[in-house]
């Protein structure tokens, strides 16, 4: 289901969703089985990949093709309608959206749009903050979005080519010392290994990461003992981890450090996360520094209650000491199911239970060399520790279950199979 033509109404109540991310695309999929709900999914993007994903595609241990999930299909498959294009406005008091027109391999398609809603949710996601560090938009690359991985996949895989043949090192600063970071670095260190195995030769050795971060120690949202493990291991694979550091500027050359240059042919910027940029325009409702939207209980914004926010962008002080849930898959996920339920029950003003987030714990994947979890409040086994394959099992039972929330239990289990057997015919990492 794919709208192009003017807004048309009809006498269902039309919930629009923003953003095709974990919480919003999963949102669509429930909420799309409701008769009485129009629920229209908004995306400038054409598919959607599983977010904590992005880093292995930006290395290229993962092939996008095996795990993007078009909209307009998902769309006809579950009940809602897929609108193409960039939201350039929202306006509480009309309750309406504009779109910004939407061009495909620079064809302009669709024009500008407008269009109505009674309920907006916006699960427009997060982007990596910048701090208002110079030349971070100049120079550094970025991996918030599935273009973005794409990019950078694209031009890193000749670069470590080149590296190799010519013997002259590829140099790749990473800035940020949080999830992302810490996996794109083992991930790169993986995609080398592979090449290596497929007869390049030298991949690795020509291959120079530095991870550089302001804070004391990696993987601040983890337990110390995990930040330690996971920091050994890095550096046993040949990365240089450096902490307590300051990045004043990111040059075409490097990094600009507290008192000297690190140079760098390839500068990842990662570090801290931000509302996406949607949410800077949204004068009309509270907001936090760093542009979250702040929500109550039920997921709704305190300053207009037409308007939800979900994910990375939402800002709700759920956690123990009243602080903003961390923007993290699992609470989007949790948000999801949330308003998945209960949505069309708040919207008619009665009665719903207030959303409440169980810590399950976190999972962080380095590459195929190693994993570690901590267990949360709310585990099977209480507050622990895990490690090596079970921890890997479960990193890779988190995006079978979003593979099942998306496509029901019977087509995941058909597109695992289907990963299985070709991944015995071909690389299951992206080498081209």
């Amino acid at each position: 289901m794919f709208v192009s033509g003017p807004d048309t109404r009809d006498a269902r109540r039309r919930v629009v969703i923003v953003g095709g991310g974990v919480a919003g695309l999963d949102l669509a999929g429930i909420l799309g089985r409701d008769p009485a709900l129009d629920v229209i999914l908004l995306d400038h993007a054409t598919s959607h990949v599983w977010k904590p994903m992005l880093h292995s595609i930006a290395a290229g241990t993962h092939d996008v093709a095996q795990v993007e999930v078009p909209y307009v299909a998902q769309a006809r498959h579950h009940g809602f309608t897929y609108v193409p294009g960039r939201v350039d406005g929202i306006d509480p008091v009309t309750r309406t959206i504009g779109v910004a027109p939407f061009s495909f391999h620079g064809r302009e398609l669709l024009p500008q749009r407008t269009i109505d809603y009674d309920t907006l949710v916006l699960a427009i996601g997060s982007v990596a903050a910048h701090f208002d560090v110079a030349g971070v938009e100049e120079h550094a690359r970025h991996i918030d979005t599935l273009a973005e991985a794409r990019d950078f996949q694209a031009h890193v895989a000749p670069r470590l080519v080149e590296a190799a043949q010519t013997g002259v090192p590829l140099r790749v600063a990473i800035v940020g010392g949080g999830a992302t970071g810490v996996q794109l670095a083992a991930e790169l260190v993986q995609i080398a290994d592979i090449a290596d195995d497929y007869g390049l030769g030298g991949g690795r050795k020509s291959l120079d990461i530095t991870l550089v971060d302001r804070g004391d120690r990696l993987l601040p949202a983890f337990p110390e003992r995990i930040s330690s493990a996971a920091r050994t291991r890095l550096e046993g694979l040949g990365i240089t981890v450096r902490t307590g550091v300051d990045v004043s500027a990111v040059h075409e050359s490097g990094l600009q450090l507290e008192d000297e240059v690190l140079p760098a042919d390839l500068c990842v910027w990662a570090a801290g996360v931000e509302a996406a940029p949607l949410a800077a325009t949204l004068d009309t409702l509270q907001r936090m520094r760093n542009g979250r939207v702040v929500v109550d209980n039920h997921c709704r914004s305190i300053s207009s209650p037409d308007i939800f926010a979900i994910g990375d962008c939402a800002a709700f002080g759920g956690s123990e000491d009243g602080s903003p849930l961390p923007p993290t898959a699992q609470v989007a996920f949790q948000q999801a199911v949330y308003l998945g339920r209960w949505l069309p029950t708040i919207v008619l003003g009665e009665k719903a239970p207030a959303f409440r987030y169980r810590d399950l714990g976190a999972l962080v994947q380095l590459g195929g060399y190693d994993a570690y979890g901590a267990l949360g409040q709310f585990g099977i086994f209480g507050r622990g520790f895990l490690r090596g394959r079970v921890a890997q099992a479960g990193h890779a039972f988190l995006y079978r279950r979003h593979q099942m929330r998306l496509h029901g239990i019977g087509p995941a289990l058909r597109l695992w199979l289907a990963e299985r057997i070709a991944g015995k015919a071909r690389p299951s990492s992206k080498l081209s």
